[in-house]
């Protein structure tokens, strides 16, 4: 145990105030220097009197303190973040931990206080995305004095991103000292995203501009880079080493679009970690082009073209037959304004432009050659979209369904025309596809048998027996009313009635039309959030939603793969919507690969590449200011055994091989005894003997 101390000192307490003693002091010191000069007998005396009272009116004690001293405080600070855990970093920290605290453990006047930076102040899962030691410090010493502090040994490999900007508030830790873990000279490379868009447009290219840094010990003049685009097949790149390299790429759907990249390992390589990195890019759609094409006017024509011009981001080009060329008109040729229509720009040169082509009521009538619906079926097979909306024409020989475009339409039509009042019903397998799943105003799931929907009913449906696809609507008695298919690479949507139309009307109540619509065109062009058959899964901080979307029943467990290649299943429950469900937390951040045996699904979760692994060598860069600052010191482990000392503080605080710690000399009061050193017996007797004795001297 430390023992007790004990101070002295003398202090005074006036009998006047301030203001009033120093004006009588100057007086004093003015009469005696009158006398001085004057040669006056006796001054001698007069002026041992006046210091007596003076000094009694100053009123002098001797105070004597019991002092307790107080222990100062050193704070050990180990770093215990990813980057610690490469090569011997780990073992050696924990070996000079044991002796730093052996070494501190002889002088009985220091308290000794061990943090530990176990990453919980991190980011996903409780992984450390930068190294927050200072911020460790702080938390520790939140209930000291900083007169206590002897100062702050940090034991790390160097890569700490909060040092105080210009040493702010160092000053007052005492020397900040820093044990690195590592080697010198060592060597890695790194793959970093200098520049990437957020968005990009469909079907355009995007750059992203890499680098790849190799640290000294790796010259190598260019490396291979390989790129995978939403989980595909692996796209190589040489990229020059040490200069940014743009590479370009096309967004080949809306939503999330998803770029891992990895380059080829160094010849010296502290770790991969590092030599991966991801980008996520949003992929939009400029403007949507549809082409309508419409056959006999009725009155959902209107319907189709104000949904479509209301929509700003929609560019509709509608080719309409408002008189067949076997009607005769009698207007004289030079009151017609003859504009010939760009009819073989837009169904064969500009074709494969469109995002979206719409048939509606249309039925042969020589307008169209054979030629220009071949071109339709062809872009379909290549990849287009198309609706087709039949009306009574659709059932007799003059139908599209007579003409090329019948190999891609999957309802073949049995020349029955149904006129009579039905609501729509979606099927049973409508019900887990996303186009129709949950519309408004649809029967909910666990509905009793035999509700009905809320919408509106129609009154013309068109009989055609489905030949593929998948019926996702019924009308009379069952028949298909909605059939959608893929052929080739392209989508087809085929409505079996002309009747939409009462929906935007409000007639009955109306009915979702515009919703029905939206996704149906968002579906046609391949939207992911339409697909019927898809795996995905969706980030919200450091939480994963898998989602598996089937119009199969048949919920199953799905393979999870972590960014440090853990794997684990994960089971799904189904919604009764089509839809199966799974949500987790992240345990680490990177990419995660989730995959259902047929379809792969990627999820992001913060940084791939946080700034804690950016650069995983050994620096004491970083912490050359708090050093400075401070007057603490950087050593290498690796260089030998670092001894400790006590030291004032003013003096040296590191040296070669060693380092101090200050020692403060803080103590407590615990008692305190005052005694006054001019009694006032003492204090007369002085002033009368002096007063007497300059009578005595001045009668001589």
């Amino acid at each position: 145990m430390m023992g007790g101390l004990d101070g002295t000192a003398i202090e005074f307490s006036p009998l006047l105030p301030w203001v009033v003693l120093i004006p009588l002091f100057v007086l004093a010191a003015a009469a005696v220097l009158v006398a001085l000069i004057r040669r006056a007998s006796g001054t001698a005396w007069r002026m041992l009197g006046l210091a007596a009272l003076a000094v009694a009116l100053l009123n002098p004690s001797l105070v004597q303190e019991d002092r307790q001293p107080i222990k100062d405080v050193a704070v050990l600070v180990v770093d215990e973040s990813p980057s610690q855990n490469i090569g011997e970093r780990r073992a050696r920290t924990e070996r000079a931990l044991g002796d730093v605290q052996e070494r501190l453990a002889r002088f009985p006047d220091l308290e000794v206080r061990v943090v530990r930076t176990s990453g919980a102040e991190g980011g996903v899962g409780g992984a450390i995305e930068e190294t927050k030691l200072f911020e460790v410090l702080d938390r520790a010493l939140s209930d000291l004095p900083r007169r206590r502090m002897a100062g702050a040994v940090f034991i790390t490999d160097g890569q700490v991103h909060d040092v105080p900007g210009e040493g702010k508030g160092l000053g007052d830790l005492g020397p900040i000292h820093t044990l690195l873990t590592g080697e010198h000279d060592e060597a890695d490379r790194r793959l970093a995203v200098v520049k990437a868009p957020s968005f990009g447009l469909v079907g355009k290219p995007v750059t992203v501009t890499v680098r790849v840094e190799d640290m000294p010990g790796n010259q190598s003049p260019d490396a291979v880079v390989n790129i995978r685009q939403d989980g595909g097949a692996p796209r190589p790149f040489r990229v020059p080493v040490g200069r940014d390299m743009p590479l370009e790429f096309t967004l080949d759907h809306g939503g999330q679009n998803v770029f891992e990249m990895e380059v080829a390992a160094a010849p010296q390589e502290l770790t991969l970690a590092n030599n991966k990195a991801a980008v996520v890019i949003s992929g939009v759609r400029d403007r949507l082009r549809v082409l309508l094409v419409s056959g006999e006017p009725h009155a959902g024509e209107r319907t189709w073209r104000n949904l479509l011009k209301a929509d700003p981001g929609v560019d509709l080009v509608h080719f309409t037959i408002l008189r067949p060329p076997e009607k005769q008109d009698g207007t004289p040729i030079r009151e017609l304004s003859l504009i010939a229509f760009p009819i073989r720009e837009l169904f064969e040169i500009k074709l494969d432009e469109f995002d979206l082509i719409i048939f509606d009521r249309y039925r042969r009538r020589g307008v169209l050659p054979q030629l220009y619906l071949s071109n339709i079926a062809n872009y379909v097979e290549n990849g287009g979209a198309l609706l087709e909306a039949g009306g009574a024409s659709f059932s007799n020989s003059m139908s599209l369904y007579r003409t090329p475009l019948g190999a891609v339409l999957p309802g073949e039509p049995t020349g029955e025309v149904i006129e009579q009042p039905f609501k729509p019903m979606v099927t049973e397998l409508g019900r887990r596809h996303p186009v129709t799943s949950g519309l408004p105003g649809d029967v909910q799931p666990g509905a009793p048998a035999g509700t009905e929907p809320g919408w509106g009913r129609w009154f013309r449906q068109l009989d055609v027996t489905p030949l593929q696809g998948s019926v996702v609507m019924e009308g009379v008695a069952g028949r298909p009313l909605m059939i959608l298919n893929r052929v080739g690479e392209g989508r087809v949507a085929q409505i079996a009635s002309d009747q939409l139309w009462l929906w935007s009307r409000g007639y009955e109540g109306g009915g979702p039309q515009a919703e029905l619509l939206r996704r149906l065109a968002h579906w046609l062009m391949k939207e992911p959030e339409l697909e019927e058959n898809d795996l995905r899964a969706k980030v919200e901080g450091n939480r994963i939603t898998i989602e598996r979307r089937s119009l199969e029943p048949d919920p199953r467990a799905v393979e999870l793969t972590s960014p440090s290649n853990d794997v684990r299943g994960v089971d799904l429950t189904e919604d009764g919507n089509g839809l199966a469900t799974a949500s987790l937390l992240a345990t680490e951040p990177g990419i995660y690969r989730i995959s259902d045996g047929e379809r792969t699904a990627l999820a992001v979760v913060g940084a791939v590449n946080p700034p804690e692994l950016a650069d995983v060598r050994t620096t004491g860069d970083r912490m050359e200011l708090a050093a400075a600052v401070s007057g603490g010191g950087i050593h290498w482990l690796a260089d030998g055994d670092i001894d400790i000392r006590r030291t004032r503080p003013d003096r040296d605080q590191t040296g070669r091989n060693w380092i101090g710690l200050r020692s403060n000399g803080d103590y407590v009061v615990t008692g305190v005894s005052e005694a006054s050193l001019l009694p006032a017996g003492l204090v007369v007797l002085l002033v009368v003997g002096a007063l007497l004795a300059a009578w005595r001297r001045e009668g001589r």
